[in-house]
């Protein structure tokens, strides 16, 4: 029994800490409803106006605290997507686009057309260029998309950000 025990203590923590590791990601490729697809990469991002974005809380869906991360710089994601064209006949129907942001592991935010350029929310939505001192070439998930006014920012925080899916509603 006691044998049984040591193996779990050894075997569990590991298989725990796998869980929470993603593949870090190196470029985001848009694609879906637009003209044309793009592979965005880690250079092209840090050759961008990186602002400061300061400290950000990190919550779960009920609102409790998860962790701070900190000393936070990034580049406004409609500043990356500045030059991508829509695949519509007419601008009355931008409202229908969404965009979904794939991590590496799959895990999925959605956000509205109307969200990034037409709210506030698009003034607050980055992708994270330093945190915690380091660039974002050293940070361990690879690109890494917050919105800072999030009630619950742990809900669109994405680790290792590789896809931009462009929909529209049909």
């Amino acid at each position: 029994m006691k044998t049984l025990l040591f193996i779990c203590s050894l075997v569990l923590p590991v298989l725990l800490s796998a869980q929470n590791n993603v593949e870090p990601s190196k470029e985001i490729v848009v694609k879906g409803e637009v003209e044309k697809e793009k592979t965005i990469t880690i250079d092209e991002i840090l050759s961008m106006k990186s602002v400061e974005i300061g400290d950000l809380t990190i919550t779960n869906h009920t609102g409790e605290k998860r962790h701070t991360a900190r000393a936070m710089k990034g580049v406004l994601l409609k500043e990356l997507l500045s030059d991508v064209v829509f695949k519509t006949d007419s601008p009355k129907y931008l409202s229908e686009f969404y965009f979904t942001l794939v991590a590496t592991d799959g895990y999925k935010v959605v956000y509205s057309w109307n969200e990034i350029y037409n709210s506030p929310t698009g003034d607050n939505i980055y992708i994270v260029t330093e945190k915690e001192g380091k660039g974002i070439k050293d940070m361990s998930d690879g690109i890494l998309s917050v919105c800072t006014t999030d009630f619950k920012t742990g809900r669109r925080h994405v680790k290792a950000l590789s896809q931009i899916i462009v929909a529209r509603v049909k």
